[in-house]
C-alpha cells in the first residue's frame, strides 16, 4: 500500500458489498503465510471488514495489483542453514488512525531464512514509545520460547535466544523490573519478562535504528 494512505473508518464514504470485501480480504490472509511483505497492509485493511468503503476497497485492489506485479519473488531457503535463532521486534507507536492504539511486528530468523511472522495491533494504548516497544519486546519473548522449544524436538538446544530491540528504553525496562511498576502502566502481568531475561532463556540487544529493521514491513506501510 501506499506510504501515504491514512486508513480511516470513513463515514461519508460510499459503502462497498460486504461480502465482497470480506472475500477478498479472506484470500488475502491465507496468502499471509507465505507472504510477510503484505502482512501489515492487509490486516490493517481487514480492520474494516464491518463496513467497508470505496477508500478501503481501493487499498485492497491495489494490494492485489502489488501481488501480480511480484509473483516472481518469494522466501528463500538454502539448504544446509545456520540454525542460530534470532527475533527482531518492532512497533510503530499510535500508528492506528482510528483509535491511535500501536501495532506490534515480530519476525523470527534462523540463520538467514525467515521462519515465522506477525503484525498485531496492540490490545492496550500505550502512552509512549517505549511502552509500545515494551510490549512488541514481550511478544517477541513468547515468540522466542516457542520456538526454542519446538527445536528441542529436534534435537536442538540453544542456551538463548536474542531479541534484537532499537528501543533502548524497553531494553532497560526488561531488565530493571523496578521500574516496571513505576513507568509500565499497561495492565499485564510486567515480572515474567525479566524474570526471564534474569534467568537468560533469552537475551535482549539494541538493534541500532539506523540500520533496515527487519520487522518494520511489519509494522508501517513500505
Amino acid at each position: 500500500m501506499s506510504t501515504e494512505t491514512k486508513l480511516m473508518r470513513d463515514e461519508e464514504g460510499e459503502s462497498v458489498d460486504n461480502t465482497k470485501y470480506r472475500g477478498m480480504i479472506g484470500s488475502l490472509l491465507y496468502l499471509t503465510a507465505s507472504r510477510p511483505d503484505i502482512m501489515f497492509s492487509v490486516c490493517l485493511c481487514a480492520r474494516f471488514q464491518e463496513d467497508p468503503k470505496t477508500s478501503h476497497l481501493e487499498v485492497v485492489k491495489r494490494i492485489f495489483r502489488y501481488i501480480k506485479g511480484t509473483t516472481h519473488l518469494g522466501l528463500w531457503y538454502p539448504k544446509g542453514s545456520d540454525i542460530e535463532t534470532i527475533v527482531y521486534a518492532d512497533s510503530d507507536h499510535a500508528g492506528d488512525y482510528v483509535d491511535r492504539k500501536s501495532t506490534s511486528g515480530v519476525c523470527t530468523f534462523m540463520g538467514c531464512c525467515l521462519t515465522s511472522w506477525f503484525s498485531k495491533k496492540q490490545t492496550a494504548l500505550a502512552i509512549s514509545t517505549t511502552e509500545a516497544e515494551y510490549v512488541s519486546a514481550r511478544k517477541a519473548c513468547q515468540q522466542a520460547l516457542w520456538m526454542k522449544q519446538a527445536l528441542v524436538d529436534y534435537g536442538v538446544r540453544l542456551d538463548d535466544i536474542p531479541i534484537m530491540c532499537d528501543n533502548k528504553g524497553a531494553i532497560d525496562l526488561s531488565k530493571n523490573p523496578v521500574q516496571h511498576y513505576e513507568l509500565i502502566t499497561l495492565k499485564f502481568v510486567i515480572t515474567s519478562f525479566a524474570v526471564l531475561v534474569q534467568k537468560r532463556y533469552i537475551s535482549i540487544e539494541k538493534f541500532s535504528s539506523l540500520r533496515l529493521t527487519y520487522a518494520d514491513i511489519l509494522t508501517k506501510p513500505t
